[in-house]
């Protein structure tokens, strides 16, 4: 169903929190951009391209990919024409200088207007991720207790194998969550001075979060 939602928002909470999902589903029902740094750096690794090379020594460490990289991605992203109106940033800023740079590349009518942080417990997060699955052929995304297929390890919508991404392994996720807590964390008092933070309980089911954030983001 369509939904009539003209946001530029940023997506913020810790890895495995349901960003990615509820961007998707938003931007689809919305027909807005939904602007992922996680898709765009594995397309770059698929594709064997020097960025790709350079980030993915970071990602299968579960370490950020350095700020100018993921910044000057992001700025020529946004100034494509499907972007211009609304869009949805997930995964971009994760740190106090990207959000800077992003507020040094936007003003007024192409600002921020919303900030949603997804709020799930650390243990949840981690059985989230451990369990995730995605598929190496159409990049659907399952997991092996909440979501899994009907064949074990066989997508279901085009039969394609499954694989567990370098950064969902424990020792990965790990330091993905000590990088959260030491430099994405502090973006939710960044965007609370500016009155764009708004707040979501996302460790409930998929379609209650999606039809709270239809509403966080008018």
């Amino acid at each position: 169903m369509a939904v009539a939602v003209r946001a530029r928002c940023v997506f913020l909470g810790a890895p495995g929190a349901g960003k990615g999902t509820q961007a998707k589903k938003v931007a689809e029902a919305a027909s807005i951009a939904h602007i992922s740094t996680g898709d765009m750096l594995r397309a770059q690794v698929a594709a064997g391209t020097p960025l790709g090379a350079e980030a993915k020594s970071f990602m299968d460490a579960g370490k950020l990919v350095p700020d100018q990289v993921i910044i000057a991605m992001v700025q020529a992203r946004i100034a494509e024409p499907d972007a211009r109106e609304a869009w949805i940033l997930d995964g971009f800023p994760r740190t106090l200088p990207q959000a800077q740079a992003l507020d040094g590349t936007l003003s007024g009518a192409s600002a921020v207007s919303h900030v949603i942080y997804f709020d799930v417990p650390e243990s949840v997060l981690v059985g989230r991720l451990t369990g995730r699955r995605t598929c190496g052929k159409c990049g659907a995304i399952w997991h092996v207790d909440n979501h899994p297929t009907k064949v074990a390890d066989v997508c279901d919508n085009c039969g394609g194998g499954l694989v567990q991404r370098s950064d969902d392994r424990l020792e990965a996720i790990t330091q993905r969550l000590e990088q959260y807590r030491t430099l994405t964390a502090p973006l939710l008092a960044y965007y609370r001075e500016r009155g764009v933070l708004r707040e979501i309980d996302a460790n409930r089911s998929p379609s209650v979060v999606y039809e709270e954030l239809l509403n966080l983001m008018q």
